[in-house]
């Protein structure tokens, strides 16, 4: 592979430095506007099952990165933010798994 010269970019470097300008532009409202548009073109183009894939392969990256305790920890924590309706929640799940 050739060596960067002074002032190129990777496409990676690009791509955020427009980034960067477009929230810019656009301001915070602006930019996350365009980024549900942004979501709501590939969920229509890809359908629901492409989520489900990305955040199955997502969670298995970090259990075997981090390992089971760290769900534990989390999940912890956030019955402890969420308070009684998180747990009121997580109670119905439990009561669904054993049917």
């Amino acid at each position: 592979m050739a060596e960067k010269e002074k002032g190129d970019l990777s496409v990676r470097e690009a791509g955020k430095r427009g980034g960067e300008i477009r929230k810019e532009q656009l301001g915070p409202r602006g930019y996350s506007e365009l980024g549900k548009k942004g979501g709501e073109a590939v969920a229509r183009e890809r359908g629901h099952g492409f989520y489900e894939e990305i955040g199955q392969k997502g969670g298995e990256t970090v259990a075997r990165e981090r390992g089971h305790g760290f769900y534990e920890e989390i999940g912890q924590k956030g019955g402890e933010v969420g308070g009684p309706r998180v747990r009121e929640l997580i109670g119905k799940g439990k009561a669904e798994e054993k049917k």
